[in-house]
């Protein structure tokens, strides 16, 4: 993946690709709680700026929807929360990615650019 000025990305999915492709650059840590705070910022600015992007990774989103349907996790304190919890040892930013790209493919009638 070649990396763009993030002014460049026209989604989230777009602003993901390059936090995965250098996440020490986005991700502080390698924490995916940062991660997910960092995405809720961005809904908030989907909202207030009104633009209707099919944003899957706020507090209550598609991405958490998908996670409880999928593995009946809880998640009260969050995906980031959730995942970490069920992590098994494997860094939870690399399994967050995982699951991403799983719910990528198995979502029905999400918009992926």
């Amino acid at each position: 993946m070649k990396p763009v000025p993030v002014a460049e990305c026209n989604d989230a999915w777009e602003f993901l690709d390059q936090v995965r492709a250098r996440p020490g650059m986005w991700v502080r840590g390698g924490s995916l709680r940062e991660l997910e705070v960092m995405l809720c910022g961005y809904g908030v600015a989907l909202l207030v700026h009104g633009i209707g992007e099919d944003f899957a990774f706020g507090p209550r989103g598609r991405f958490s929807d998908w996670l409880n349907e999928r593995f009946g996790w809880s998640l009260v304190l969050g995906w980031a929360a959730a995942i970490e919890a069920h992590a098994d040892g494997e860094p939870a930013l690399e399994m967050f990615f995982r699951l991403v790209e799983d719910f990528r493919l198995t979502a029905p009638g999400l918009t992926v650019s």
